[in-house]
């Protein structure tokens, strides 16, 4: 509509101070013609906008003017309810904030339309705390001073110190030059710099933080989900990696990618004359586990619904300890 455009042209002027005619038009999905119509209409309706010729030139607002722009359309104020009913944000100390802010928005929407955003907001449901097998999906527990200072350093772009507990090794202190904070299924990482080289940091392993007063060394712009993209590649190529060659039912599928690493290969079994009919169906994955413990648990909670084809040493575990759960279950006499 063009009401939300002309809303959305005041919104950037006053977000970036001076656009030109071609920048407006690339951010509204418009022609340059219909940018200029538009800083007409405007203009009628006694918006101060005024433009500037030349090579840097463009349309701007007249210093100082305000205007209070609060109209939501249905859709606008729905997401945000939504967004506002996920649990992502109690990972960065920030779910009071949201909580407040929701308010804020419901009271703004015309009277109208609060029952109808909010009653559509009842009908959706993202992240429940348990999945459909009842296992809890609850964010790890971070202290809430733990979060407050981390997070502060990453938007004020200062050096963080932090104690930190890494796995099989004592708590110790490191200054780091935080980037950016990442949410991954309930799990919380602050990416960061130490010494020049990327860092990735479990937040749930922070035992204290404190922000210091140095500016941290850092690019001023940032492609968080390129940096974790990367950080997660060399993170599944490093380390005593197990590859697993695995036939399983494809109703099980999802359950066998979700807890590897990463799936190598897949296509449908070519069965030969020894699987057997319960074979039948079944999917062959190549997938990578971070180690031999990672890799036993994984395939031990499929139970018959998959069989593992390599390594061999995985093989004899499984089989070697299914013979174990059946003698200690056998009939008592």
């Amino acid at each position: 509509m063009r009401a939300d455009r002309l809303v959305s042209l005041v919104l950037l002027l006053r977000r970036h101070g001076q656009l030109s005619a071609a920048a407006l038009a690339d951010e509204l999905e418009v022609s340059t013609r219909t940018v200029l119509r538009d800083i007409e209409a405007l203009s009628a309706a006694g918006v101060p906008v005024y433009s500037e010729r030349g090579r840097h030139g463009g349309f701007a607002l007249l210093p100082g003017f305000r205007t209070e722009l609060t109209g939501l359309n249905h859709d606008e104020a729905l997401a945000l309810l939504i967004a506002g009913s996920r649990r992502g944000t109690q990972a960065f100390g920030l779910s009071s904030a949201l909580a407040s802010a929701m308010l804020k928005v419901v009271d703004a929407l015309p009277e109208g339309h609060r029952d109808i955003a909010t009653g559509a907001a009842q009908r959706l449901l993202i992240d429940p705390e348990t999945d459909l097998l009842a296992r809890s999906t609850v964010p790890e527990e971070v202290p809430g001073a733990v979060v407050d200072g981390i997070r502060s350093a990453v938007f004020a772009g200062h050096k963080l110190r932090i104690r930190y507990e890494a796995v099989g090794h004592g708590p110790k202190w490191r200054t780091v030059d935080p980037i950016g904070l990442v949410t991954v299924r309930e799990q919380s990482y602050l990416l960061a710099t130490r010494d020049g080289e990327d860092r990735t940091y479990r937040l749930s392993r922070v035992l204290a933080a404190e922000e210091l007063p140095e500016p941290a060394e850092r690019a001023e712009r940032v492609d968080l989900g390129q940096a974790w993209k990367e950080r997660s590649t060399r993170f599944r190529a490093g380390g005593d990696l197990v590859t697993v060659v695995a036939r399983v039912r494809p109703e099980r599928r999802e359950e066998l990618a979700g807890t590897a690493l990463a799936v190598l290969s897949e296509e449908a079994d070519g069965l030969t004359d020894t699987d057997g009919p319960d074979a039948e169906g079944r999917l062959r994955l190549e997938v990578t586990f971070q180690d031999s413990r990672h890799a036993e648990w994984a395939l031990w909670q499929l139970a018959a619904d998959a069989e593992v084809l390599e390594p061999q040493w995985l093989r004899d575990f499984l089989r070697d300890r299914a013979g174990e759960v059946a003698a200690r279950y056998g009939i008592r006499r």
